[in-house]
Formats: structure tokens, sequence, C-alpha cells
């Protein structure tokens, strides 16, 4: 199956990176390349890309899409979180531009075997994103404790009825392990009030999300690495970050908030005596989100969000 992936707010993405042609620039979930086939087109003879992405599938159709780039273009397969050991490990200091796109790609999402959608019945529970992990959404949903199904589906998925999917989940796994998407689908429907799934979309959604979450370490490891990577950033780069629900947005929101304005002295202090510099400014005080052209041809972007930081240097 050819890996698809429909490249979110991407000519916004682009805009906003203010692309230099001899720049560096990192794109840390590489995916099918929509975004970097834009910035390698915007890049000259001494222009850098470096593509990194932890899903083989992903490497393997980013390398074909960036062919006619390939002096220019560096790909690696690894996570996002390893960014700052990658550029340093090519012999790169800084870099002018970094983006994320957080969100599951088309690919995963329509490729039943990888486990990551609730549209398919007998699918396995899989969910990786790195097939290398031996951990799958199948060990999380038959070993975790009930307490702490419970606390991902309701932290992570911020489902109300969390405390019920969960118990539901418990009961049925001890007649038989839950093996399939189509298996885990009747039971969390089993744990939603009949009224509520008529009207709140799809029931299994909102535990899928909070799976994959937990499986991936998704928000530990953007929450763990915002820093390392402004910081690596040129004086005036861009970090530029899609985001396709509250939780993420809100850690990013509230890290670029941070790096930004650090200080940390009371409110009625004549000066700053903490020593905190801001590390730039927020350029997107509200996100960016899709326009009305874009949800008619895509409507998994709905959720997307762009925030954009940019790194300036005298304030340090």
């Amino acid at each position: 199956m050819e890996f698809k992936h429909y490249s979110v707010l991407r000519d916004e993405t682009i805009r906003e990176l203010n692309i230099k042609p001899d720049g560096i620039y990192v794109d840390g979930t590489l995916g099918g390349a929509g975004h970097s086939i834009e910035i390698c087109k915007r890049l000259s003879d001494k222009g850098r890309l470096i593509g990194i992405d932890q899903d083989s599938d992903a490497i393997a159709a980013a390398s074909e899409r960036l062919k006619d780039y390939k002096d220019r273009v560096t790909i690696v397969r690894s996570n996002y979180s390893d960014m700052k050991n990658v550029i340093h490990g090519l012999g790169i200091e800084k870099v002018d531009g970094i983006i994320l796109d957080l969100g599951v790609s088309s690919f995963q999402l329509d490729t039943p075997e990888r486990g990551f959608t609730y549209r398919v019945e007998d699918a396995p529970l899989d969910m990786r994103m790195d097939d290398r992990q031996a951990l799958t959404a199948k060990d999380i949903v038959n070993d975790y404790s009930e307490m702490d199904l419970f606390r991902i589906i309701r932290d992570y998925g911020e489902d109300r009825f969390a405390k019920n999917i969960a118990k539901h989940i418990v009961q049925a796994r001890q007649i038989k392990p839950i093996e399939t998407t189509g298996e885990l689908n009747e039971i969390i429907k089993a744990s939603i009030p009949s009224k509520v799934r008529a009207t709140g979309g799809h029931p299994s959604k909102r535990t899928y999300q909070a799976i994959r979450i937990e499986l991936n370490h998704e928000l530990d490891v953007l929450r763990d690495n915002l820093d390392d990577m402004i910081e690596l950033l040129n004086d005036k780069g861009r970090i530029c970050i899609i985001t396709f629900h509250s939780l993420e947005d809100r850690i990013v929101k509230s890290n670029f908030k941070k790096n930004e304005n650090p200080c940390t002295c009371p409110s009625n202090f004549p000066v700053c005596v903490c020593g905190n510099k801001s590390k730039g400014h927020v350029v997107t005080r509200k996100p960016i989100l899709p326009s009305e052209e874009e949800l008619e041809v895509n409507s998994r972007s709905k959720s997307a969000k762009l925030r954009v930081f940019e790194k300036e240097f005298n304030n340090e």
C-alpha cells in the first residue's frame, strides 16, 4: 500500500518557517515528506534538510519522494526526541527551522494491520509508531491494571466514561484475551450509554487515542524535548508545531510562553533577579487553523492547530 499522508496546514507551515535558501531545516516527523518536499523546493544547493521518523514505512516513502533532492537531504530513522544527538552527530551545531506534525498519518490510519484505526473490526491491537518496540496496544489492554487503564483513558482520552470502560475491559479479558479492534470496540460500546453513543461520535475514538499516547509516550516525548529543540535554533530560526488534540496543544502553548517569558520573580519585584532570559517570542498569539478549503479536502485536519516560536539570540 502506498504511504499517504495529507500534510495538514502545509502552506501555512511553509510560510511561517521563513525558509532561507541556504538554511538548514529539520522535519522531526518526516512521514510521507509532504512538508519536507516543499522545504526542499525552496532550498539552494547549499541548503540542507534533515528528516527524522521512527516509522520504517515513512522512511521508505519519504526516501522515494525526496530522491530528486538527495544531495541536500539526510534521512534518519529515529524519534524526534533524539533530534539533538542526530543533528550534532551530523556535525551541525544550529539549524534555521524545525517542524513537527504530531498527527497519526493517513497511511497509519488506513493500514488495518497497524492497528491505529477503530473503523476496521478485525485488525490486530498494535498502534506502534516504531515496530522495533516490543510493547503493543494489545499488551496494554490485556496487562494493565484496571486503575492504570482508568488513568490513561481519563487523562489521555479525556473520556468521562473512563472508569466504566476500564472496568469492562478487565471483565472481558478474564474470559479471553482481547486481540482485535472489533473486540475492543464492542467492549467500549457496552461501557457507554446508548444516548451518548447516538450523539457523541465514534465511542472508541477517545480510548484509542489514550492507548496510542500511552504506548508511544507521545506527551512525554513532546514535553521533555521542546526546550532542546528551541536551543538548537539559530537566531531568527523558527519552530512550527502542528497538534491534533488539546493535550498536545496545551503543552506547546505553555512551553512557548515559558520560553518567551521565563522570569519567575514575583510580579511586585521592580527588576528581574532570577536571571532567566527570554529565548525569543511566540509568533502565533492564537493558533493558525486549517482553511475552509482544506477542511473540505481533508476532514482529518479539523482539529489541527499550528503554533510558531521564533528564537532570538539578543535576549540571551
